[in-house]
């Protein structure tokens, strides 16, 4: 019996790798001997790091870089199994969970601390990166980390910017002579979510920024200041970000990825999936347990469970999904790909209840789905 177990996070109680460690004890409370293949996984935000370096047998390592307000914090990379990738996660650096509600403000929130985690992994010998862009507290297009890396912002006097995406709306040109040689070198993958422009009524500022602490007004003032922005870069590298689709992703890192490094933009779970290899890894195997914490409307466009179950159908592997709360049909699991889905929740209960038991309820459910496959094998068998 070979089970492979791709699953995204419960937010909020057990993450991927806990997901996936509870549902193979399941597994093997039923069958003792199991191949089991374990792959956590994440679209592109907060943990995709961390699971891509574990799927793939690579590691972690910490270093100490700005916060998005300009204090330091520290925070890890990935490196994965190929001992020649770096995976940046724009959340460990720049993430909101970094800046405490009271304090988040995107016209001074600043990315540098992801440019220099992308120069600390370059110092280290590495030039295939993968950036996970979720999860930001800033809205600065960018440029935060490009200057970690050698560019000038500076305003109509020749003055070098301030930090955060309110300066933006001073600048006046962008200065190359100090970027760094050794991105030449490098290939960059952005592993994103989020399909946004730059600028606009879709754009970064309109739509992400007061998750941020944007104000109405903030958020009129960052859109101009990233209109600004793109004409500068436009201007320097003939690349046209505004309306870039993706380009809004993480308050305008992917515009600059895409215009600076020219950046492969892809939907997150797909650069997951071929890094950890799922296809490769799904060979053979009886079953996929998949899962995350809610399947609902969101799960049908392009998130975790989408990904992986197209996958395990081209294999012709069948595909069961495990999650905190199930609000699709049986119509809409069959159009995800998932043969059947089970809540791990046995009963009404407090969140709180929910939350803490979510490791062993997972074990449960898991159990429940191979007992009821081994019946169903047992019975074709006859």
């Amino acid at each position: 019996m070979k089970v492979v177990v791709a699953v995204d996070s419960f937010k909020g109680s057990l993450d991927a790798k806990g997901v996936c460690a509870a549902v193979a004890a399941g597994v093997r409370r039923v069958f003792a001997d199991a191949e089991i293949v374990e792959i956590p996984l994440a679209d592109g935000g907060e943990g995709t790091a961390e699971q891509l370096a574990y799927a793939t047998g690579g590691f972690l390592v910490d270093e100490e870089v700005s916060g998005p307000l300009g204090t330091p914090v520290q925070a890890k990379y990935g490196v994965l199994g190929d001992g020649k990738t770096a995976v940046i996660e724009m959340a460990q650096a720049s993430g909101l969970m970094l800046v405490p509600e009271a304090a988040r403000n995107p016209l001074i929130t600043t990315s540098r601390g992801t440019g220099e985690l992308i120069l600390k992994a370059l110092e280290r010998g590495y030039r295939k990166f993968i950036i996970g862009l979720g999860g930001s507290a800033t809205n600065d297009g960018g440029a935060g980390m490009l200057t970690a890396l050698g560019l000038r912002f500076l305003d109509g006097e020749g003055r070098e910017l301030a930090a955060g995406g309110g300066a933006l709306g001073r600048l006046a040109r962008i200065e190359k002579a100090g970027w760094d040689e050794r991105l030449a070198e490098a290939s960059f993958v952005v592993a994103g979510d989020v399909q946004n422009p730059l600028i606009g009524p879709q754009g970064a500022s309109a739509v992400f920024g007061p998750q941020k602490g944007a104000t109405p007004q903030m958020v009129q003032e960052l859109d101009a200041a990233l209109d600004r922005l793109g004409e500068a870069v436009l201007h320097r590298t003939g690349v046209e970000i505004r309306h870039l689709p993706g380009g809004g992703a993480a308050g305008g890192m992917g515009a600059a990825l895409a215009a600076f490094m020219q950046a492969e933009v892809r939907a997150g779970i797909e650069v997951m999936m071929e890094a950890a290899e799922l296809e490769r890894r799904l060979g053979g195997a009886d079953l996929m347990i998949t899962g995350e914490g809610r399947l609902d409307a969101q799960t049908l466009s392009g998130k975790v469970i989408a990904g992986v179950s197209r996958a395990a159908a081209k294999q012709g592997v069948p595909a069961v999904a495990l999650c905190g709360g199930l609000a699709l049909s049986g119509a809409e699991l069959a159009q995800l790909g998932v043969a059947a889905a089970f809540p791990i929740v046995p009963g009404p209960c407090l969140l709180s209840e929910a939350m803490a038991k979510t490791a062993d309820w997972t074990a449960d459910a898991a159990e429940r789905v191979l007992r009821l496959w081994q019946a169903a094998s047992a019975q074709s068998s006859q």
